[in-house]
């Protein structure tokens, strides 16, 4: 109510003809809070901000030796910084972005990312992804569905994950190229599952 208010107020403001194009307002708002704060990830470790960020921008993580997922910010467990280790992240309907993965930087214990439905998702994020030498150890199961800015460079890109087991790749109307993909994965990661569901 109050947000539609200010709204209305900005629309009436001449020389702001971008103010009543909302996209604007939400690109805006959510590289806000992609916004990597490196002090804070040095006072509270890697695995805590990256918990930030992520519930910030509307995923879910689930902490290593626990079943249920994260999923409300302000209810983030307290206690000793380095308890709580992300084990798998939900990025369904997130606003990540790549500006924000640097968060992901210091991830040790991360096993399973799901990436659905994340317009933000671009083959930059894939390529910074399969950089981070810590998830490229760790990380075993990824899914990437209905994420249309996606193509096949960024999907290639993911084979530095070098210990991937499991890899679904569904509704990526940017990928065109499958065959290379499957031979790709093949010669890089031969233990790899790969499935494809794709048009």
């Amino acid at each position: 109510m109050l947000f539609g208010k200010i709204s209305q107020q900005l629309c009436g403001i001449k020389k702001l003809p971008w103010s009543c194009d909302s996209r604007y307002f939400w690109s805006w708002l959510n590289t806000i809070f992609n916004k990597v704060d490196h002090e804070r990830i040095r006072a509270v470790g890697p695995d805590r901000a990256a918990s930030e960020w992520l519930l910030r921008c509307g995923a879910t993580v689930r902490y290593h030796g626990q079943e249920r997922w994260q999923k409300d910010y302000n209810n983030l467990p307290t206690g000793p910084l380095d308890k709580y280790k992300i084990q798998a992240i939900d990025a369904t309907d997130s606003c990540i972005m790549d500006i924000g993965f640097d968060h992901m930087e210091g991830l040790e214990h991360v096993e399973k990312i799901r990436l659905c439905k994340c317009h933000y998702i671009e083959d930059t994020c894939l390529q910074r992804l399969s950089q981070l030498e810590k998830l490229q150890k760790s990380l075993l199961e990824l899914e990437i569905v209905s994420c249309g800015n996606v193509t096949d460079s960024g999907i290639v890109a993911l084979r530095h994950l070098r210990n991937l087991k499991y890899l679904l790749l569904s509704d990526l109307p940017g990928v065109k190229e499958k065959e290379n993909i499957v031979q790709v994965f093949k010669l890089a990661l031969p233990s790899l599952e790969l499935k494809l569901q794709m048009k």
